[in-house]
């Protein structure tokens, strides 16, 4: 891996020491600089669970991905940088339906320092900044509040709605993971009729007054609590948008 391209990528400059003031920086640089996307699940090219691959994806190719992509890479960054990391598996939980996805469903990053952080680059909108595992009390990284609680085995990371109460998340264990253990549920992400990752395209992009989405052929910018949503004309436009707001160029 080529350490200082993957930083001009995210529009890194600061110090490299494997810290908790960086690993704050960079997951907050990586949020700001590479979408959640998943393009090519609708462009019919596999994504394949292999790191020189995402890092050929999302750093010379500048593009976005999905969780086991932006964090299965992020995961090597820190690890070149001196940080100890592990991979865990996080079941997404969907508050309004009451429902748990299965295990492998998500990928997220344990980072040890002297305290525990939970990281993660690929939930979509979530925490910017990586969040204290053995704090229960609100956490508030960037937009958003955030609390992680444990019950034995099993921590669970939940985002406070509005009005301050819980809403979606995740499920997991500390119980360590290969990225290989995730091939399944990948595979099933990017075939499955019911994933919603085949239902429909998604590109979306923090930015520091909010966030800009597109879904489909819909455009959604959010800034300063602000939100506006432009229906796109057609191919040309939705091609103009990808340029724009996420410097992504579709050759296919």
């Amino acid at each position: 891996m080529d350490v200082a391209a993957y930083l001009h990528r995210i529009h890194y400059r600061g110090p490299l020491a494997p810290t908790a003031e960086t690993l704050r920086a960079l997951h907050l640089a990586h949020h700001l600089a590479v979408p959640f996307e998943n393009l090519d699940i609708h462009l019919g090219q596999p994504i394949i669970l292999d790191e020189a691959r995402f890092y050929d994806k999302i750093v010379r190719r500048r593009r976005g991905g999905f969780c086991y992509e932006l964090n299965g890479l992020f995961a090597a960054l820190l690890r070149e940088l001196g940080f100890d990391v592990t991979l865990l598996s996080a079941r997404a939980i969907d508050a309004g339906r009451g429902t748990v996805e299965p295990e492998f469903d998500h990928l997220i990053l344990l980072v040890q320092l002297e305290e525990c952080w939970l990281a993660d680059v690929g939930f979509g909108e979530s925490f910017r900044e990586p969040l204290r595992l053995d704090d229960p009390g609100e956490q508030q990284p960037g937009k958003g509040a955030y609390q992680v609680f444990r019950d034995g085995e099993v921590w669970k990371m939940m985002e406070k709605d509005v009005r301050g109460r819980l809403a979606d998340g995740y499920l997991f264990t500390l119980q360590p993971r290969q990225l290989a253990d995730f091939a399944g549920m990948c595979h099933y992400q990017q075939t499955s009729p019911d994933s919603h990752f085949t239902q429909k395209r998604i590109c979306s992009l923090a930015t520091p007054e909010g966030r800009v989405s597109l879904s489909d052929m819909r455009l959604i910018v959010t800034a300063n609590g602000e939100r506006s949503e432009r229906e796109l004309s057609g191919p040309a436009d939705y091609a103009a948008a990808l340029r724009e707001h996420f410097g992504i160029e579709l050759n296919e």
